[in-house]
């Protein structure tokens, strides 16, 4: 089967500016890009006239949580039962793929098994999503962010598994590697609402990070880390942590360190959430809130680490925290907004973060994330122009064509 998208305005995220051409898919890949019309023949092909419109690669979510329900507390999360997460993980798998995400990094499961249930379902086209890593709960340590338990409340749970010591790692991370999942993700530093541990605070020990480390390297999977801390991000990049979220505070040491290893890390800021609770939350927080939590003093300081790494090489990822309250699901496009007005992103970096650099973070550097011969056919066509206002995509009616793997997710 061929399809050929004629009359549109290329954005191929190789970095190049868009220009006009065409694009022929067969199968699940792209075969040719041309630029003009009319160098590629039409027979056979099923022929999709743009009208001048914008066809660009699908976005690739760098930090999804499917199976929670723009929760406002993590106990609301931990109360809602498997049977009921693993339904809502199928249906916001769904939204994202109607939102033109094609693709998604999970950075935590509600439960342990409902990323792996979901990924498997997606694979065998029994449901529709976007192709999908899938990733363990948080693993905390006791008094760290998640640990919703209290000495007269002992089960009290969010969407976090609590470990404490090396031994533990070890055989936690072996079961969860044993259920399936593809990423393995620890919670290295605090957080900001977190009594005992804020974000500044490093909270897993050392050997309790090499633990984990140890059986994922050896059973061949990957780790994401939640490490707002300078010290926990030198704890990532030290054990081979590949996707480090937030690094708000790194130091320069961290920033050092993560320069040093660019060939293989990736940092994922995950701003949506601080962006939106600095200028108020839609009425969420107080002026008085903002201040004490410090919402515009980590927004600042994850600002002035993007820069130095971006400029030093360091690929940043879009996305993050979405399905949170605050940061409901289908609005996950407004982080290329945020890195252009509080990071000072050009609108193509922006882009290139929930795009090429989403597909290398994928593991799938040479097929994923830009349109390229070769490469898999996860295409959306858009009305207007998303590196002048990239509002326009998370406007579903905009996305008049949502394709993956050469499949048309929908077609307007």
């Amino acid at each position: 089967m061929k399809t050929l998208f004629t009359n549109v305005r290329i954005l191929d995220c190789t970095g190049s500016d868009p220009f006009d051409g065409e694009v022929l898919v067969e199968n699940e890949r792209i075969v040719d890009v041309s630029r003009g019309a009319g160098s590629v023949s039409r027979e056979t092909c099923d022929v999709i006239d743009g009208g001048g419109a914008t066809l660009m690669p699908g976005l690739i979510e760098s930090h999804s949580h499917l199976s929670i329900d723009n929760a406002a507390t993590l106990e609301e999360i931990g109360m809602v039962p498997p049977e009921e997460t693993t339904l809502l993980a199928m249906h916001n798998a769904r939204l994202y793929l109607d939102c033109g995400i094609t693709s998604c990094i999970s950075a935590a499961s509600a439960k342990p098994r409902t990323d792996v249930v979901i990924r498997n379902e997606i694979n065998a086209g029994r449901i529709s999503g976007p192709r999908l890593l899938a990733a363990t709960p948080w693993l905390t340590v006791t008094a760290g962010l998640g640990d919703m338990r209290r000495e007269h409340m002992p089960h009290v749970s969010s969407m976090a598994i609590v470990v404490d010591g090396p031994e533990n790692y070890r055989r936690v991370t072996r079961e969860l590697i044993r259920e399936g999942v593809d990423i393995v993700k620890l919670v290295i530093s605090g957080d900001t609402f977190v009594p005992h541990a804020p974000s500044h605070s490093t909270v897993m020990s050392e050997a309790e990070v090499a633990a984990a480390a140890e059986v994922v390297h050896a059973h061949g999977k990957r780790m994401s880390a939640h490490a707002r801390s300078a010290g926990a991000v030198k704890l990532a990049v030290k054990h081979g942590v590949k996707v480090i979220y937030h690094a708000n505070f790194a130091d320069e040491e961290a920033i050092d360190l993560l320069a040093a290893n660019r060939d293989w890390v990736f940092v994922s800021p995950n701003i949506g959430f601080t962006a939106t609770a600095s200028q108020g939350g839609n009425g969420a927080f107080s002026e008085a809130q903002i201040e004490r939590y410090g919402f515009r003093e980590e927004l600042r300081a994850a600002a002035a680490g993007l820069a130095e790494l971006r400029k030093r090489g360091v690929r940043i990822l879009g996305g993050g925290d979405y399905g949170f309250s605050l940061t409901p699901h289908g609005h996950n496009a407004l982080d290329l907004e945020h890195l252009v007005r509080f990071c000072n992103f050009t609108p193509m970096e922006a882009m290139l973060s929930m795009t090429k650099h989403g597909g290398a973070a994928m593991d799938r550097p040479d097929d994923l994330g830009q349109i390229r011969p070769g490469f898999l056919a996860d295409l959306l066509l858009v009305n207007g122009d998303p590196l002048d206002n990239p509002r326009i995509l998370i406007d579903r009616s905009n996305l008049r064509v949502v394709m993956k793997d050469g499949q048309f997710h929908k077609r307007t």
